[in-house]
């Protein structure tokens, strides 16, 4: 299948899906409250998403390579940042260790997108 659009990766789709999770959890409780932490992990969520769509929209390979790259370390700071809200009690484990996993997953995706672009 050819892709025609940002929307049309698998992995904008399941960073679409990681910022969800992330403002829905980020809108409650404690993690509500905590300005700081919910507004950076709510960015680094979204900026995922955001690399992978901008990157998507340049005219080049090298600058989507750059994109991806942005958008793999945007996925590791909301991983970081997953821990810190655990110790803090604001997530349970089983949702800390299922989004931690989809960070996982997304970030290997991208890095297999970009090895995909630099062999094409």
């Amino acid at each position: 299948m050819r892709v025609k659009c940002f929307e049309d990766l698998i992995v904008w789709q399941k960073s679409r899906d990681l910022s969800v999770a992330i403002y829905r959890l980020t809108g409650n409780g404690a993690f509500a409250r905590d300005y700081g932490l919910r507004d950076q992990i709510r960015r680094a969520a979204v900026s995922v998403m955001s690399n992978i769509a901008e990157g998507f929209g340049r005219y080049s390979r090298n600058e989507l390579r750059q994109f991806l790259s942005v958008a793999r370390g945007s996925v590791s700071e909301v991983r970081c940042q997953l821990y810190l809200a655990r110790e803090l009690e604001y997530v349970s484990r089983q949702e800390h260790d299922r989004l931690h996993e989809l960070c996982l997953e997304i970030a290997r995706m991208l890095a297999a997108l970009r090895a995909s672009i630099d062999r094409s």
